[in-house]
């Protein structure tokens, strides 16, 4: 997903359409802006509209969504079907992910993917924009005072769901019966898990990647190669302890 403030753009890799997914990204967005706008331009989506305008009618904009916007500070704003004007703006942008296309079957995992966003992210927002002979970061500057603050809190109520497990002293967290490792900057945090698929989960803090395990192996503890959390003396005969091949 691509949001963009003036020139200064957002990009959060996701893995479906939800509104839930919608909320989400938007707050990480308006906290990467340094505050809300006042008002947003959206595509006709379903997350955000029931109908759109067209000749029979006026846009109908979802309940809830529009709870969320009041919540938030912003107008909703919504493109008019074949007006290259508003609706240019949101194609214009969705572009970018032309970029992402050169590192097809350059990453070997989904952290890596996610890193490969943020590198993206960073260097859109550094780039010279030649229509305007400007640099977004250096605009955006400029421009946070005429964002509204945000209230993460309330907003987050509108995501955040998911059950969180808390990362022990030895930067392990406990799940349905095994223990899996995180990074010891962790220790002491909550982490969220989502199930990736029916055998992976993918493990979280707040909306940040960490890591993935298989849930398929019959191991009572897991950890990840080079974790240093633990000794190669300590797994190597330890038939309850699996070390994961990946890198945390």
């Amino acid at each position: 997903m691509i949001l963009g403030y003036s020139r200064y753009k957002y990009i959060k890799l996701t893995y479906d359409r939800t509104q839930t997914t919608l909320f989400e990204c938007l707050v990480n967005a308006f906290e990467y802006f340094g505050g809300t706008p006042e008002e947003v331009l959206f595509d006709n989506m379903k997350t955000v509209v029931d109908r759109a305008k067209s000749t029979y009618g006026n846009v109908v904009i979802n309940e809830k969504f529009n709870q969320f916007a009041k919540d938030a500070g912003f107008k909703i704003r919504c493109c008019i079907p074949f007006r290259a004007r508003t609706k240019g703006k949101v194609e214009l942008v969705a572009k970018i992910m032309n970029r992402l296309k050169v590192f097809n079957g350059e990453f070997y995992n989904q952290y890596e993917l996610e890193e490969i966003v943020k590198r993206l992210n960073e260097d859109i927002n550094n780039e010279l924009v030649q229509e305007v002979n400007i640099i977004p970061i250096q605009r955006h500057k400029k421009e946070t005072e005429f964002l509204n603050p945000i209230n993460g809190n309330l907003l987050s109520t509108y995501y955040i769901k998911e059950k969180t497990y808390k990362v022990n002293k030895n930067s392990l967290i406990s799940f349905r019966g095994r223990k899996y490792s995180v990074p010891p900057r962790f220790i002491g945090k909550n982490i969220t898990i989502k199930f990736a698929d029916e055998t992976f989960i993918c493990l979280y803090y707040t909306t940040d990647f960490i890591c993935s395990y298989d849930t398929t192996l019959n191991y009572p503890i897991n950890y990840k190669k080079k974790s240093k959390l633990i000794k190669k003396t300590d797994w190597k005969n330890n038939s309850n302890i699996y070390l994961d091949t990946d890198y945390l």
